[in-house]
């Protein structure tokens, strides 16, 4: 039946290797703002709506949409009630946001096993945005990649 991707898949596949489940929200090279909804029985994945209208993320030449696969982790949440001690910041009210650079395009709903591999604090709206950095434990660079120097030295720039 059907199950949400916020209660019913586990976070951790393999904790001690830091191999979590990704729920994939938008495939790479998509433009529609895509999560997962906190206030609809079972958290559907749907388009979000600011101001009445839906969002679309931008292209940014020569590219189109997300360059990568975008998604949460489940069982997680970023508490509006709680001050970031590092980022002085109350939570999003959103699952933890994950960036997955591996080559593959997934699919939205995709439940995909990704390997930690840095974090980014972002203050969005004055709100803590955490971003983690993770590689699909399929991808064949997947074995070469443990932390952010691995990223920088694969991926230059990113």
């Amino acid at each position: 039946g059907p199950i949400s991707p916020l209660h019913d898949i586990p976070l951790w596949a393999d904790k001690a290797a830091r191999v979590a489940h990704m729920v994939v929200e938008v495939p790479r090279w998509t433009n529609a703002k895509m999560e997962i909804s906190l206030s609809e029985p079972l958290n559907p994945i749907k388009q979000d709506v600011k101001k009445g209208a839906l969002r679309f993320v931008s292209n940014v030449f020569p590219h189109h949409g997300y360059i990568w696969n975008y998604g949460a982790l489940p069982q997680t949440w970023e508490d509006p009630g709680h001050v970031d001690p590092d980022t002085g910041a109350r939570g999003d009210n959103d699952p933890i946001d994950v960036i997955e650079i591996g080559e593959r395009v997934a699919s939205r709903g995709d439940v995909i096993k990704v390997k930690i591999l840095g974090t980014l604090a972002l203050i969005d709206e004055g709100e803590t945005d955490w971003k983690l950095l993770a590689i699909d434990v399929r991808d064949p660079l997947a074995e070469q990649m443990s932390d952010v120097a691995d990223v920088e030295r694969l991926f230059p720039g990113l």
